[in-house]
């Protein structure tokens, strides 16, 4: 049974992995044995991420990208897979949020996040399974959001982002499934993050959210670890196409 969710001898690319959650799920893929590569926009942004997994005897290494300049995404892959020959696992959790009223947004705002959310999220996916189909199969993983379902207040473009990843999964699982390629994502709930930081501050907003939880807590990067090893490992070989909620509950209510 433990093989199913072992990733021994996988190699798995993690954008967005310096801190919060793409922190939390680079450690939990190395300590079910895959070889992490922690991307960030700036060298040495994982530094801790490695590190803390270095301490356990786990193997990461880290690549600078910045995933709103095409150029360095288009590198990122490729770099990717001269660490160990190969790639099994994409994570695109990698992104940005940028909070206006819709009245008066920014169109440089929206350029931005869409680019960082979307287009580099889709960019990182098509790279990463034209090797996968070469190498018999692979876990693309998205990050969703509850914003991918509802529309939120004052972030249309983030909104517009995270329902694009919730179609370009379901797209790419129909076109990929035949290699063996499954392509899933995770819809976070609340989760205590540097990205949710305005909202934990309003005391009306953060009162109001909490208490919609069934959990009765937000929650904490850690517990996006079973869901990302689900995800990545062998046990969900036959889930594609699939955004699986990560919420305590937020959605049932």
């Amino acid at each position: 049974m433990t093989q199913l969710f072992s990733l021994e001898h996988k190699t798995a690319l993690v954008t967005g992995a310096s801190r919060g959650l793409g922190q939390a799920m680079a450690i939990a893929l190395a300590r079910a044995g895959a070889f992490v590569i922690c991307s960030s926009s700036t060298e040495g942004g994982a530094a801790e991420t490695i590190q803390s997994i270095e301490a356990f005897g786990g193997k990461a290494v880290g690549i600078a990208a910045d995933l709103s300049d095409r150029q360095q995404v288009g590198q990122l892959v490729e770099k990717a897979i001269a660490q160990t020959g190969r790639l099994d696992i994409l994570v695109n959790n990698g992104g940005t949020i940028a909070r206006f009223p819709a009245l008066e947004y920014p169109m440089d705002a929206w350029d931005q996040v869409l680019e960082v959310n979307l287009t580099a999220a889709f960019r990182l996916s098509q790279l990463a399974a034209n090797h996968m189909v070469e190498h018999g199969g692979g876990k693309i993983i998205q990050v969703a959001s509850l914003l991918s379902f509802s529309g939120g207040i004052t972030v249309p473009a983030y909104t517009a982002s995270k329902h694009g990843i919730a179609g370009i999964t379901k797209a790419l699982a129909n076109e990929w499934a035949k290699y063996n390629i499954q392509v899933n994502a995770i819809a976070p709930g609340y989760f205590r993050t540097d990205n949710t930081q305005k909202l934990q501050d309003d005391p009306v907003r953060s009162a109001e959210i909490s208490k919609r939880i069934p959990a009765e807590r937000w929650g904490s990067p850690e517990d996006m670890a079973g869901a990302i090893i689900f995800l990545a490992s062998p046990a969900s070989d036959y889930v594609n196409g699939t955004i699986l909620t990560v919420d305590g509950g937020w959605m049932a209510r």
